[in-house]
């Protein structure tokens, strides 16, 4: 199972780790904390050390209630940090965080080579043409509403059959458009209640069908710490458990601030597959 990264092949048949390198002031765990070129190059040599494949940046937050930006002000956040990135790590693998095709198309004209987008084409209508243009893995994410209003009142008949038909309607129209590769994250914490988001993580081995690798983001989120009644930064040990059972249920990539305990959680599920 690979996927072309603008020429570099990464092989997801042994999962991998993209460590979330937030650029925004308000991102729900570590806003603000890399705003400036020596904090961001030091986390990202950081993750490559502990064995990140990719980084994801991402200049749009999109916590529950999260203030909108303008195109402008997220591109004004997001070039100078991929320049910075491609002058500092040519090789690296980039993803861009993003659901507007203009800052997609711009950045990987930088050097990115993924582009992963919360929304699924769904509020940038140019957004599918333009990953069929520029030929990069493109991550598609279920999202129920917008970043504003998607923890309101999240309803769905039956929350894993939805979402999978959700995606077998989006990965058929990338297919036709000549889209390859499809990565698809069922979205947890965005237009979910805590018992869906687990519903979805209990039968996550169901969206193997899609034929397509998934990627999970459960790294710190409120469906681990607020039942567990701690803060997000007590949340490591959570994330660690959840993503095991991620990966035990096929997740292929792991979306994370921690990148080394991620990837023990591979190696170990690694160890126990082979016995």
């Amino acid at each position: 199972m690979n996927i072309n990264c603008k020429g570099t092949l990464v092989n997801l048949s042994t999962p991998k780790v993209m460590g979330i390198l937030n650029i925004t002031p308000d991102s729900f765990f570590d806003g603000g904390k890399y705003d400036s070129s020596s904090a961001i190059i030091n986390h990202v040599e950081k993750m490559l050390s502990e064995g990140a494949t990719f980084v994801d940046v991402g200049a749009y937050s999109s916590r529950p209630g999260a203030k909108h930006i303008s195109e402008e002000e997220e591109l004004s956040r997001i070039l100078p940090v991929i320049k910075l990135l491609i002058h500092e790590f040519p090789s690296l693998l980039i993803s861009i965080d993003t659901f507007r095709s203009k800052i997609a198309e711009q950045c990987v004209n930088l050097g990115a080579s993924m582009v992963n987008d919360i929304s699924a084409g769904n509020l940038d209508s140019s957004m599918f043409a333009t990953i069929a243009k520029l030929q990069v893995p493109y991550v598609i994410m279920h999202m129920q509403g917008t970043p504003e209003n998607m923890q309101e009142k999240p309803v769905y008949d039956d929350v894993v059959k939805d979402v999978l038909y959700y995606f077998s309607k989006k990965i058929n129209k990338l297919h036709s458009l000549g889209v390859n590769d499809i990565i698809a994250d069922v979205g947890f914490g965005f237009g979910k209640t805590v018992t869906q988001n687990y519903q979805l993580l209990k039968h996550l081995d169901l969206f193997k069908n899609l034929n397509v690798p998934t990627l999970t983001g459960l790294s710190r989120k409120s469906m681990l710490f607020k039942p567990l009644e701690i803060s997000q930064n007590e949340a490591l040990n959570a994330t660690t458990i959840a993503n095991t059972i991620a990966l035990l249920n096929g997740a292929n990539i792991l979306r994370v601030h921690d990148v080394k305990q991620a990837n023990e959680a591979i190696k170990i599920v690694k160890l126990l597959n082979k016995n």
